[in-house]
């Protein structure tokens, strides 16, 4: 079994914060759309402050540095130095990765396409479409097709416009490859699982994402027929996984030499608690300006995404949590293990959608959706799992 745990704090049950977040992001629903409609303006005066790459807006400012705040208090957490002791359990870690990389990706492709590009397609409008950045570094002219885009102009911008289904199913992609947020301890904590196996799986997924997130991410936007823009998917794992990541462990490391451990769980921990969710939600805001109309005129638009977030995140959890009862997984690794596969980490997918197309684009919108529905669905499996601990041996005979 694990012996020590990868991030420093404790899990604990939910914080103010985490209990309503689902009341947070609503309001700020209501506040961007408000904004939008009062002074749209301002969001795009905000979007606008941005790194720009061949005269297209690549990173802004203003999201980029909320997003910051929404990893680093994330990455601070974990001790690299014990991602290694993971080995001791490998049934339960071989069965998360297997999960989270070779089942869960694909799932959420064919999900989303069955819904969105079949089921809900009368709905979304068959010839809607969504204007997105541009892939970086690819400079067509207008009128020219890339995936299953369309070079055009709009406001001085070269910018790609695609179906609106296929934005979505962006999103999509993006937090099917997103596994295990911080969120995910005290969902493990809440059904009473193994907190070191939790612990060493998300430090094991942050570093996992810096190859995977970005090759699974290419392929499968490709698959379905979107741009798929390689240098760009690059530059936001560097920057939202490698860099607050790089931060997390540098700050951590010089913060225990200068403080000592017990200052720094026990302070500077306490301090972050809310910063990554107050983060998220100023950068909701801003998303949500820009979707006010949208949402507006076809307010089941959230429903219409919601229902394939919906099944696949119940359906990962069924299939993982049966394949822990076939290795004959303890219930203390198999409820942890099944919340780890069935959780997103929407940071990284809201960012990465953000910066790939663009804050005003749908996929942009998926990703959001996603966070929306995240708390009150893994309270319902946290449930599930403590309703059927019987099924599992107390303990792991597998060592």
């Amino acid at each position: 079994m694990t012996t020590k745990a990868c991030i420093t704090k404790e899990p604990q049950g939910l914080g103010f914060f985490e209990r309503y977040l689902t009341v947070w992001i609503l309001l700020c629903i209501g506040a961007g759309i408000a904004l939008g409609s009062a002074a749209p303006g301002v969001a795009e005066f905000l979007d606008g402050m941005a790194i720009f790459v061949n005269d297209a807006p690549v990173v802004s400012i203003p999201i980029a540095v909320c997003l910051f705040f929404m990893m680093y208090p994330i990455m601070v957490k974990i001790d690299f130095a014990e991602v290694v002791k993971a080995g001791r359990n490998l049934k339960p870690v071989s069965l998360t990765l297997f999960v989270n990389w070779a089942v869960k990706p694909f799932t959420m492709y064919a999900i989303s396409v069955f819904f969105l590009g079949a089921v809900f397609l009368t709905f979304i409008g068959p010839d809607a479409v969504d204007y997105v950045k541009a892939p970086l570094g690819l400079d067509l002219p207008v009128g020219a097709t890339h995936g299953d885009g369309t070079v055009v102009m709009q406001d001085g911008v070269k910018v790609l416009e695609v179906p609106l289904w296929r934005s979505y199913l962006a999103g999509c992609i993006l937090l099917g490859i997103a596994p295990c947020t911080a969120m995910v301890l005290v969902w493990g904590f809440l059904a009473k699982g193994n907190d070191g196996h939790t612990l060493v799986m998300v430090a094991i997924n942050s570093l996992t994402m810096l190859v995977l997130y970005g090759l699974l991410g290419g392929f499968l936007l490709g698959v379905g027929r979107l741009p798929v823009p390689w240098q760009a998917l690059l530059l936001s794992i560097s920057i939202y996984v490698a860099l607050p990541l790089a931060a997390g462990y540098l700050s951590r490391k010089w913060i225990i030499a200068t403080k000592g451990e017990q200052w720094f769980r026990e302070k500077f921990l306490h301090l972050l608690t809310p910063v990554t969710i107050t983060a998220l939600l100023i950068t909701l805001i801003l998303l949500f300006s820009f979707k006010g109309d949208v949402i507006l005129s076809n307010p089941l638009t959230i429903v219409w995404i919601a229902i394939p977030l919906f099944l696949q995140t119940v359906l990962i959890f069924a299939l993982t949590y049966g394949m822990a009862r076939l290795l004959r997984l303890s219930y203390r690794d198999a409820a942890p293990t099944a919340m780890i596969g069935a959780s997103n980490h929407f940071e990284v997918a809201i960012a990465t959608a953000v910066m790939l197309f663009g804050l005003s684009s749908g996929a942009a919108l998926a990703t959001v959706v996603g966070v929306l529905i995240e708390v009150p669905v893994m309270l319902m499996l946290v449930k599930i799992c403590l309703r059927t601990q019987y099924w599992f041996p107390a303990a792991d005979s597998t060592g």
